[in-house]
């Protein structure tokens, strides 16, 4: 699939587009990988890591300073690229509703520009990675990912029936990612604490790691036909459960929901139920638009969920215990239960 193919993925040099990339040279052959980012530093940092990992493929990088709000340099880096993997964003929440209109910009508007360039710069498709907190969002990060996502879904619209095709993938907060829970209880067992502070009790969450994630943008690049929605079959767990597979003894302490943050992950509201169907591994979300055609976008195999169906990490059918978890933080290395217990 992505032999001899050039690919340019935005953010590049955070922790999706460093396993990202990682796969694209361990399991294909491809002809450039375009790392688009604004952090000269971090670049750097990168092309020594993997110039260390891959010394005979270091050739195959290209890294570009660049910006998603700047439409201009978007199209210098567009040229002759085949594939593009939108992971650029203002993700973090409170950044977000302190500097809302830099979020807007980032978020809404480098979407818009990435549809723009890759259009005209005849990119034959477009993967845009998305988060749950899209889904009926209660802050401002959530609503700016929203909007992004209509506007990569009917960039099909604009595209027309032979030009760029683009899709969506969504996922939640992937497990041991920066910003997390893991790392933070982590961090506070290392440092001797009994005690783990929990928002909520009945809080939930999905797990999905790093490599799943990949997985399912391999997925929508293979398979997509224009305008879906990508979203894995993954499990739940209790954030209690999670703390208590960390420390077993931990005395747990409820301190309260912050702002913008839910209870439950939701992935699939009960009103998008209506155009989802069902795959073996994932849900794939179809748009309701006149330009969409189900017998050319449709991929086979699906069958379409009940409606009213809502796919939440509080009403999930798989769900990870405390014994299951200490084996998933193990088996990802991002946590060894012994070593602290």
């Amino acid at each position: 699939m992505l032999n001899n193919k050039s690919i340019l993925i935005t953010g590049g040099t955070g922790s999706f587009g460093k396993m990202f990339i990682e796969r694209i040279l361990n399991e294909y052959d491809p002809k450039k990988v375009v790392i688009y980012s604004r952090d000269e530093f971090k670049q750097d940092v990168m092309y020594k890591e993997f110039a260390i990992k891959y010394p005979n493929r270091i050739n195959k990088l290209r890294f570009f300073i660049g910006d998603v709000r700047d439409k201009e340099r978007l199209y210098r880096a567009f040229k002759d690229i085949d594939y593009v993997i939108h992971a650029a964003a203002m993700k973090q929440v409170p950044s977000c509703e302190y500097n809302p209109f830099e979020a807007i910009k980032t978020n809404i508007h480098g979407a818009q520009n990435i549809v723009d360039a890759a259009i005209d710069r005849n990119v034959k498709k477009v993967v845009a990675l998305s988060t749950d907190k899209a889904v009926n969002p209660i802050n401002l990060y959530g609503g700016t990912k929203l909007v992004s996502d209509k506007l990569f879904i009917s960039g099909n619209a604009y595209s027309g029936g032979d030009g760029t095709i683009f899709s969506v993938v969504r996922y939640g907060n992937v497990a041991g990612s920066r910003g997390s829970v893991i790392p933070f209880f982590k961090s506070l067992i290392e440092k001797g604490e009994k005690a783990l502070p929990i928002t909520d009790f009945r809080m939930t969450r999905f797990w999905i790691t790093l490599d799943e994630g990949v997985d399912l943008v391999f997925k929508a690049l293979s398979e997509s036909r224009g305008g879906e929605t990508y979203i894995s079959k993954i499990p739940s767990f209790k954030i209690t459960d999670l703390a208590k597979a960390m420390l077993e003894d931990a005395d747990l302490r409820e301190i309260g929901i912050r702002e913008g943050e839910k209870i439950d992950e939701v992935m699939i509201t009960k009103d998008d139920s209506r155009m989802t169907y069902e795959y073996d591994k994932h849900y794939i979300i179809y748009p309701h638009f006149d330009w969409w055609n189900s017998k050319k976008h449709m991929t086979p195999g699906g069958k379409l969920v009940q409606e009213g169906f809502e796919y939440s990490s509080g009403n999930n059918k798989e769900w990870l215990g405390i014994e299951e978890l200490r084996e998933m933080l193990k088996k990802e290395r991002l946590y060894d239960y012994e070593k602290y217990n």
